[in-house]
């Protein structure tokens, strides 16, 4: 088993500008984004669906931070009613796109555009670490009906895979900080999640994996935050050397990436 390590700060690094620069970065990267990040496998929504005590199917859910509509259509597949929230106006530009028929709304999770308990579930599918847990977790509470619960979930690199920690370690180096532990950070840490006690969360995490061409692989990473706010050049010379590490794992040119879903699951007693 192989774990990614923090590696020192690369003098050549950029520093990462501040959170809000980071969440306006999607939206002129919105496309990119729905044509190559992953989904969420069925066996998620499984873990939902057990750490919640009731089905999706039928269930008013709300997906707050819906982005481009990844999560909503997995849950709307699985027969929910969804709702989506979001922001960004480049990237509810794309939902609307990709998924015409289902209402989104603009807003966000510190202020949700919603009546007081009107929600089966709240979904934060890669969102909830944008929010204020001061402003979030009190909302959360309003929306949901008596017995409704809040799961928040992220897909996460499996570290113990050797190309993917070597792969963690060189973006590490890059940007002169442990990204890895960035993005797992709220998920590992549920007093994270919500400071204030108020919630409380089970934890389950969800193995799965797909095979993507290299070209889709490398869009993927460039449609990360980190990345979009980073000067094109730099971007686009990382990317290049990645390309070529990972040719020499994968010569035929389709990448087995393997996520680790973290989900945090909390029920509106």
């Amino acid at each position: 088993m192989t774990t990614s390590r923090p590696s020192p700060p690369n003098p050549a690094s950029t520093p990462i500008p501040s959170r809000a620069t980071r969440a306006r970065s999607f939206d002129v990267a919105a496309a990119q984004y729905a044509a190559n990040r992953p989904s969420y496998p069925p066996a998620l929504l499984d873990a939902v669906e057990e750490e919640a005590g009731r089905s999706l199917t039928g269930a008013r859910v709300v997906d707050v931070g819906a982005g481009t509509g990844i999560a909503t259509a997995v849950l709307h597949a699985r027969g929910a009613d969804v709702v989506a929230v979001e922001p960004g106006e480049g990237m509810a530009a794309q939902f609307h796109l990709t998924l015409p028929g289902i209402p989104l709304v603009r807003g966000n999770g510190n202020a949700l555009p919603l009546a007081d308990d009107t929600a089966d579930f709240l979904t934060y599918a890669q969102a909830w670490h944008w929010t204020d847990p001061a402003h979030s977790v009190p909302e959360v509470l309003r929306v949901l009906r008596p017995g409704g619960a809040l799961a928040l979930w992220w897909n996460t690199d499996a570290l113990d895979i050797d190309w993917i920690a070597g792969q963690a370690d060189r973006c590490s180096r890059f940007f002169g900080a442990d990204t890895a532990a960035e993005k797992r950070k709220t998920a590992d840490r549920t007093d994270l999640a919500d400071p204030s006690g108020r919630l409380r969360f089970t934890r389950r995490a969800v193995r799965w994996s797909r095979r993507v061409p290299l070209d889709t692989h490398l869009a993927n990473i460039g449609s990360h935050s980190a990345f979009l706010v980073t000067p094109e050049d730099r971007r686009t010379a990382f990317l290049t050397e990645e390309r070529a590490h990972l040719l020499k794992v994968f010569p035929e040119g389709l990448v087995e990436e393997t996520y680790d879903v973290l989900l945090l699951v909390a029920l509106n007693a």
